[in-house]
């Protein structure tokens, strides 16, 4: 069996038509709908670890990382999916535009490989430095300069947004832009590759990430606005959309919100081009294909924009999965199971008959072959150091952290505590090795730093009866709320997660 693989980061399910769809505009996606057409929909599928590279050592590595550590790189002894492919025989490829990857903090995620692709140049990758001349109205638009021309803050994001314009600076037309140079790289690659007994494609799309600058005519088709009014803007800062330099008029939002929408769009149209491949080629027969992302992005839901130390409601947590196997005996059929990011690491080295996948995820193959109709009890997700979230399906209990108190970081490397996983790492004062890693039995360091809070109180939601959490149960639903939390302990004691959690968050 071979597999493939496709993360569209941040895509945020909200505003697909195979869950219902948005509110505002009708986003036309073809081709993840005809993609639905044929595969297993998931209603009921949760985000792990997030932000972007702890969401990827789940997918490859199975391990629930939020509660051990924050971001940072493959483990050594993490038995990457890449690498148990290649110890089956398959023919393993990366292709990315996921810059990230090439980063202090983030490495090891793309050697397993035995091929590998970086489409140069998204957000802040360092790619150009030649002294070109940005679009003046695309820099004022990522928010890189103000209306007088002068540079908007200091440090890195600052420097990040201006290297955006120079990187793009010669972009013309939509086959300049990175879904087409991502998609028509893999759609080149199962022309070249697909005659091999087996094979393993993880295709990273880095859009829908911010910035949303599109061409068109995708910058126009869910707007009436003239994308090159230099008051509107691209590229938010993250924070609240009422308060700061994230603020947004209702016209800057309503535009960013389009601009999402299209991006959408314009990746939908290039997946295309993997799909005609598929059909081509006569793939199906012989391949898994799993469509998913890493977390979704805050656009006005709950008055936040971007993924800041907010609350992790659905419109981050929720996230779209699709499935496709030839054991799937109903094409177009739904699940309701409560399914986990950490699982699809499982599926995967199940469907390429690797032995050993990651510690913590399970095997998603019953649900396909509708051998059975339920998955998990329960399912965590979060960020390390904040709070700490479960969801048994239907009610979303989100627990909150005691702002400051040291949270440890348990790794076989020294690495910088979020939000400094960028830079390279300075080696933390007070830091002891030993055996701490209940999954892995091999000596780690373990060091402290501040925790923050992303929620005040306890956050309990019913998402059968309250889809958009807007009202919180936790104060009148005591007896849930109690369940919950217990939940959760459930949880974390099968995890064997640090003793120091449960002090963090104030639980017996």
């Amino acid at each position: 069996m071979n597999a493939l693989l496709l993360s569209i980061d941040s895509l945020t399910r909200d505003f697909l038509d195979i869950y219902g769809g948005s509110v505002e505009f009708d986003v036309q996606t073809p081709n993840l709908d005809r993609f639905a057409a044929r595969a297993l929909t998931f209603d009921n599928h949760y985000a792990g670890s997030l932000p972007c590279m702890p969401a990827r050592r789940e997918f490859l590595a199975g391990v629930q990382e939020f509660l051990w550590r924050p971001w940072g790189p493959i483990e050594p002894f993490d038995q990457t999916l890449p690498r148990l492919a290649n110890e089956q025989g398959a023919v393993t490829q990366l292709i990315t535009d996921h810059y990230h990857y090439f980063e202090h903090g983030s490495h090891g995620y793309f050697t397993d490989y035995e091929g590998w692709t970086l489409i140069r140049g998204h957000e802040g990758d360092h790619w150009r430095t030649s002294p070109i001349d940005p679009d003046p109205v695309l820099l004022r638009q990522v928010h890189a300069v103000d209306a007088g021309g002068n540079p908007i803050g200091a440090g890195r994001d600052a420097r990040m947004r201006a290297r955006y314009a120079r990187n793009v600076s010669d972009f013309v037309d939509e086959c300049d832009f990175f879904p087409a140079k991502v998609f028509s790289c893999a759609r080149e690659w199962l022309e070249r590759n697909h005659a091999w007994p087996t094979w393993f494609l993880y295709i990273d799309s880095f859009d829908v990430h911010e910035p949303f600058h599109c061409p068109e005519p995708y910058a126009s088709m869910y707007t009436d606005e003239d994308p090159r009014d230099p008051e509107l803007v691209v590229w938010p800062f993250y924070g609240r959309v009422d308060q700061g330099r994230s603020a947004l008029t209702p016209r800057q939002l309503a535009f960013v919100r389009a601009q999402f929408a299209g991006k959408i769009t314009m990746v939908d149209r290039w997946f295309g081009e993997v799909l005609d491949a598929l059909d081509r080629l006569d793939l199906w027969r012989s391949t898994m294909v799993v469509v998913t992302t890493d977390h979704g992005h805050y656009l006005g839901e709950h008055g936040w924009v971007g993924k800041p130390r907010a609350p992790l409601y659905n419109t981050l947590a929720k996230t779209p999965l699709l499935i496709w196997h030839p054991d799937n005996p109903t094409p177009g059929r739904r699940t309701n199971a409560l399914t986990s990011a950490v699982d699809l690491n499982a599926t995967i080295a199940a469907a390429l008959d690797a032995p050993d996948a990651g510690p913590h995820g399970r095997a998603l193959l019953p649900l396909i072959r509708d051998e059975r109709q339920d998955h998990r009890a329960w399912a965590l997700y979060g960020y390390w150091g904040t709070s700490v979230n479960i969801t048994d399906g239907r009610y979303t209990y989100l627990h909150p952290n005691r702002e400051g108190v040291p949270a440890t970081v348990t790794s076989t490397m020294l690495m910088n505590p979020y939000p400094r996983q960028y830079d390279p790492p300075a080696p933390p004062t007070g830091a002891e090795s030993g055996h701490f890693l209940p999954y892995a039995d091999v000596p780690a360091w373990r060091f402290s730093a501040p925790s923050a809070m992303r929620n005040a109180g306890p956050l309990l939601f019913d998402t059968v009866n309250d889809p958009g959490q807007d009202e919180n149960l936790a104060g009148a639903a005591a007896g849930e709320t109690g369940r919950m939390r217990e939940l959760l302990i459930t949880a974390l004691r099968e995890l064997q997660a640090p003793t120091d959690l449960y002090s963090r968050l104030d639980l017996d």
